[in-house]
C-alpha cells in the first residue's frame, strides 16, 4: 500500500510566547517494510533556527527554535509512504528459548533487543502485569502464537476510552483502571513482556483513516497510533497491536521507535511564556491515487 499522510499538530497558548525551542519527531524515515517516498514539514511561524538529524533508534528529529512572539504554534506533516506486506513467519520459538538468546546477546546496535528488556522511563515491571501476561505464556509455547492470545484477552479486558488516562500515566496505573488509549494498552504489553524477560519496543505512527460508519475501522485512526514491536530470536521483530488484537500490517505507518513514549514524543522542549496550552492534532492516512 501507498498512503498520503497528513497531520497538522497546533499548539495554543494562553498568552503569547516569546521564545521557543523545540525537537519533533514527526518525519517518518525508511525502514524494513516501509519506504518514504517523500516527507516535508511546515512550520509556523517559521523558525530562526532549524536543524534535522537522528536519535540512536534512527528516527528522524527536527530541532527548532522560534525568537518572534506567538500565540500558536503550527506544524503539518505531509508524506508518501508505502507499506509492505511482512510475512508472518509460519512458527516462532519457544518463548523461554527467545527470552535466553535475548539476555545472552552480544549485539549493541540500535534494534538490539538488549535495549528493550529493561525498565524505562514509563514502563516499570510490575509484577501484576507480569503474572496477567504470563497467563499466556505457558512452558514451551511458541512465541507468537502466546503473543497474539495476550493482545486477544487485552482488548476483551481493557475498555479503550479517551480521557480515562493522560500522557503521563504509568502502565500500572491503566492496568489497574483497566481502561485507556493505544499508548495505555502498548505500554502494558510492554511491562508485561519485559517482566517475564521478552524484549519489546514501542512504536508510534497511524493506522489508515476509514469512515467511522466504515465496519472494518481500526480503533485509533485518524488520531496519532501505538503498537508494539516484540523480538522474536531468528523470527526477527513482529509488531503487535493490542488496541485491535490484530498484527500490524498494511494499514499500519510508522514514525518513531523507542523504549517507551518518551522516546518517541512527536512534540517537545522549553517555551518563555505564561498561562495553559492546548495541542490539537489532526490525522488523515488515504490511499494514495
Amino acid at each position: 500500500m501507498i498512503y498520503d499522510v497528513r497531520q497538522t499538530t497546533t499548539c495554543s497558548y494562553a498568552s503569547p510566547v516569546a521564545h521557543a525551542r523545540h525537537v519533533l519527531r514527526l518525519t517518518p524515515v525508511s525502514r524494513d517494510g516501509e519506504r518514504v517516498h517523500v516527507a516535508a514539514l511546515q512550520i509556523v511561524p517559521e523558525p530562526a533556527h532549524r536543524r534535522e538529524g537522528q536519535d540512536f533508534f534512527g528516527n528522524r528529529l527536527t530541532w527548532i527554535e522560534i525568537n518572534e512572539p506567538h500565540q500558536t504554534l503550527t506544524v503539518k506533516l505531509s508524506a508518501r509512504v508505502a507499506v509492505d506486506a511482512e510475512p508472518i513467519p509460519p512458527e516462532t520459538p519457544a518463548w523461554e528459548n527467545v527470552r535466553d538468546a535475548a539476555f545472552a546477546t552480544s549485539d549493541i546496535g540500535p534494534l538490539s533487543p538488549a535495549h528493550f528488556l529493561f525498565p524505562s522511563r514509563i514502563v516499570s515491571l510490575d509484577p501484576e502485569i507480569r503474572d496477567y501476561v504470563r497467563q499466556s505464556f505457558t512452558p514451551g509455547r511458541a512465541l507468537l502464537e502466546a503473543a497474539i492470545e495476550l493482545i486477544g484477552r487485552m482488548k476483551a479486558d481493557i475498555v479503550y476510552e479517551i480521557g480515562a488516562t493522560t500522557v503521563t500515566t504509568t502502565p500500572p496505573m491503566s492496568f489497574a483502571l483497566r481502561r485507556g488509549v493505544c499508548q495505555d494498552y502498548a505500554h502494558i504489553m510492554i511491562s508485561g513482556l519485559r517482566g517475564i524477560g521478552l524484549p519489546a519496543a514501542y512504536v508510534s505512527g497511524y493506522l489508515r483513516s476509514a469512515p467511522r460508519t466504515d465496519p472494518t475501522r481500526l480503533q485509533g485512526a485518524d488520531a496519532m497510533h501505538a503498537w508494539v514491536l516484540l523480538w522474536c530470536g531468528t523470527a526477527g521483530w513482529i509488531g503487535l497491536d493490542p488496541t485491535n488484537a490484530i498484527l500490524a500490517g498494511e494499514d499500519h505507518v510508522t514514525l518513531a521507535i523507542g523504549r517507551d513514549y518518551t522516546d518517541v514524543a512527536p512534540m517537545d522542549g522549553v517555551i518563555l511564556g505564561s498561562g495553559g496550552q492546548h495541542i490539537d492534532v489532526a490525522v488523515a492516512v488515504t490511499p494514495a491515487a
